[in-house]
């Protein structure tokens, strides 16, 4: 049994050196042909690693190439291949500076409509979480939206709607998480001025009637607070957008909650104006 386990560490050895070996056996030969004097044979060799989507090979030979094929009728092509070794390596970054300056360099290639798609999309890659900076998103927006109207022929315009879309709806749950926060602070009055601005930027949203309960929702939590000669005005706008939420959504699940607030408000009025009208009485 010892003999047999023993013979199997070998083996693993053995496989685990071959690995390491080919490792750098490749590295040896990229290397070489890297340091190769050779224009043909070193872009022959980065036309292979692209079509084998060794990227980061390609890439540096494409690079190492730049001045000996500018002005040449392989420039061009390579200069494309050189972006999109950059977009599979998921460095946006650079691919974004290449295709936007493939598109200044060649704009009567047949391929700068695409370039000018792929530069909008590197921003929508770059795109991040809703609760972080969308500086990305924004232009990813502004691009795609520049496409559209560039190329309104495009077969890519249903693709950049989509990717508008996609980005407006991630803008849209970070002001609702901005809003939320506000809430969550207790700081009511932002917190529904900033609901309300979510529904006014996004009139057409799913979640509209739950941006107008919301808002309704902290502006009553802000009445509440207010100085007692502040509450009445207050009590009475939030009666009024009680009203405006049942006429513009019916049928809407908060319905019972903006009833239950409407009632209490209501009654907060009441009482209010038996206050003023005891004080005005006793004067």
């Amino acid at each position: 049994m010892k003999k047999l386990v023993l013979f199997s560490l070998i083996i693993l050895g053995f496989a685990a050196c071959s690995r390491k070996g080919l490792k750098l056996q490749k590295s040896h030969r990229f290397s070489q042909i890297l340091k190769s004097k050779d224009i043909d044979y070193k872009f022959k060799m980065a036309e292979q690693y692209y079509v084998i989507k060794k990227y980061n090979f390609a890439q540096q030979l494409f690079e190492d190439l730049f001045p000996y094929v500018k002005g040449t009728d392989r420039y061009e092509d390579m200069y494309y291949k050189l972006a999109y070794c950059y977009y599979y390596q998921k460095d946006y970054l650079n691919a974004e500076n290449y295709f936007k300056t493939f598109t200044e360099t060649f704009p009567s290639s047949a391929k700068t409509e695409e370039c000018e798609y792929m530069r909008a999309y590197t921003y929508y890659k770059q795109s991040p979480k809703p609760e972080l900076d969308q500086t990305n998103t924004n232009k990813a927006i502004g691009l795609m939206q520049a496409f559209i109207n560039m190329h309104p022929g495009s077969p890519k315009i249903k693709e950049a709607n989509n990717i508008i879309d996609l980005c407006r709806g991630k803008l849209e749950t970070k002001d609702y998480l901005n809003a939320q926060l506000y809430y969550n602070l207790g700081y009511f009055k932002a917190a529904a001025i900033t609901f309300s601005g979510v529904l006014d930027n996004y009139p057409d949203s799913k979640n509209g009637d739950l941006y107008k309960y919301q808002s309704i929702n902290s502006y009553f939590k802000y009445a509440e607070m207010s100085y007692p000669d502040k509450q009445l005005e207050r009590f009475e706008k939030v009666k009024a957008d009680c009203s405006d939420f049942m006429d513009r959504f019916q049928g809407s699940k908060h319905t019972a909650d903006i009833t239950k607030i409407n009632t209490q408000t209501n009654n907060l009025i009441k009482n209010l104006q038996n206050e003023q009208t005891k004080k005005t009485t006793q004067r």
